[in-house]
């Protein structure tokens, strides 16, 4: 259905996660103001850098060295519980690169230092992590806040706990079919989740990080997606916007101990590969019209079904266009609104032809789907406002969405979609928007919810 919109320039940092790069083009360098500012938020105390090899002791550095100081406590006290064994702290130890540098001395496991511009790797030879201190660091800090530096490293470090526990060994997967590669770069994204639920927690001795400020760690993130129509048995598959959240928020939510377990055969992705030449031609994007015609008679009948097995018969919602300004509820619903008394889901003005410019055609279709989802519960007499509805609604969008990713009805998901509903929900709190206008305020829940209606289908979001 999907294009993803253009990519910013940070995207080009997309390896900062992974063990191999690209370079970033040249760019104003950040602003030590706004950069000094975020460390100073996000610590309470910075260590001295002197362990960093290649490092200048200067406060990029020592944001990265106070990090790795709080990773690897974090590590000393979880590894034993998780694997029964002691955390040994890296061999090779830490390795700080100046890519502004041309002729410097590359770091270990690279050629060169321009090689690694915009990123931080795990060398599992030589058992070290390395990052760019000119174009990396700086960049995140200025960007998305120190929390998005904490969530590289620690994602670095992740691949060490592999190393450990015999995941990977030397460099390779001990069992490439258990293990394939968006299988080892999930669960290091679940791993900096469970560390960074550690500092929102308070237990870190020199980071803070509010939960408010999770957000702006999953912007970070979700630029380091892979392209679109990237199939995910790609050996460099990291995963899509919505395979690397999910892996970071089953992490941040329950620990390293399910981290641990993911493999190929439990874990499902929906990163994709295009399925024909005639939607990678159009990017898998449809224009707004053709979405909202298509839409309107797939989610009838996805949610005719629905209703019908619970014993339930329904007008389902028609959906209108432009209207200037719907005045049908008491509260505003944003780029679209649901009409309980037209039984009707209105598109408000300009508003939903600019989302979909923005972020691309799912990301209007997300909100139609929330919307349409108001009508699901108006049909079941249920409350339209109020804190569970704002769940339901994201919950029964998602859930819908899941049916695309195999489809039974001619309407499915191109590759991209699911990047574009996370970054609508991230960007915009319209989707959980309630009749009375309240919503959920942190993306992270909005997310969250989402997420609990694509893996559990419509019975998880409590309509029976």
């Amino acid at each position: 259905m999907c294009r993803r919109p253009p990519v910013p320039l940070l995207v080009l940092l997309a390896l900062a996660l992974t063990a191999c790069g690209a370079p970033v083009p040249g760019r104003a360098g950040p602003s030590s103001t706004i950069v000094g500012d975020a460390i100073r938020l996000s610590t309470s105390s910075l260590v001295d850098s002197g362990f960093v090899h290649g490092g200048d002791g200067g406060e990029i550095d020592k944001l990265a060295a106070t990090a790795i100081t709080d990773i690897q406590a974090y590590w000393t006290q979880a590894f034993p519980r998780t694997f029964g064994a002691p955390w040994q702290e890296l061999r090779g130890g830490f390795f700080s690169a100046d890519t502004a540098d041309a002729g410097g001395q590359p770091p270990p496991c690279s050629k060169s230092t321009a090689a690694i511009a915009g990123n931080a790797y795990y060398c599992p030879s030589g058992d070290l992590i390395v990052w760019d201190r000119a174009a990396l660091i700086p960049v995140l800090t200025e960007r998305f806040g120190a929390g998005a530096v904490m969530l590289v490293l620690a994602h670095e470090t992740g691949h060490a706990v592999q190393q450990r526990t015999g995941v990977t060994g030397g460099g390779e997967r001990r069992r490439p079919d258990l293990y394939p590669g968006v299988v080892i770069e999930s669960m290091a994204d679940c791993y900096a989740g469970s560390f960074i639920r550690w500092v929102v927690d308070g237990h870190a001795e020199h980071l803070k990080l509010q939960r408010g400020e999770l957000d702006s760690a999953l912007r970070a993130l979700i630029t380091f997606r892979d392209p679109v129509g990237t199939p995910n048995t790609d050996n460099r598959a990291h995963g899509d916007a919505f395979d690397r959240v999910s892996a970071f928020q089953d992490g941040y939510d329950q620990g390293p101990e399910l981290c641990s377990k993911i493999t190929a055969e439990n874990r499902e992705f929906t990163q994709r590969a295009f399925g024909d030449a005639e939607d990678e031609a159009r990017g898998g994007n449809l224009p707004l019209p053709d979405l909202i015609s298509a839409m309107s008679g797939d989610l009838a009948e996805h949610f005719t079904l629905e209703l019908s097995n619970l014993g339930k018969q329904w007008t389902p919602p028609r959906i209108e266009a432009a209207v200037p300004d719907p005045l049908c509820t008491s509260g505003k619903q944003g780029a679209a609104s649901y009409c309980p008394v037209a039984n009707a889901v209105q598109t408000t003005g300009p508003v939903l032809p600019e989302l979909h410019a923005s972020i691309g055609d799912f990301g209007s279709g997300t909100e139609l789907a929330t919307r349409y989802a108001l009508g699901v519960l108006h049909a079941l007499e249920r409350p339209l406002a109020g804190e569970e509805t704002r769940r339901q609604i994201l919950c029964l969008a998602g859930a819908y969405t899941g049916s695309l990713l195999k489809p039974q009805r001619e309407f499915a998901l191109s590759p991209g979609d699911l990047d574009e509903a996370v970054q609508a929900l991230l960007a915009y709190d319209d989707p959980a928007r309630d009749t009375e206008g309240g919503s959920i305020p942190s993306g992270f829940d909005r997310v969250s919810a989402f997420r609990t209606g694509v893996t559990g289908a419509d019975p998880a979001c409590g309509l029976s």
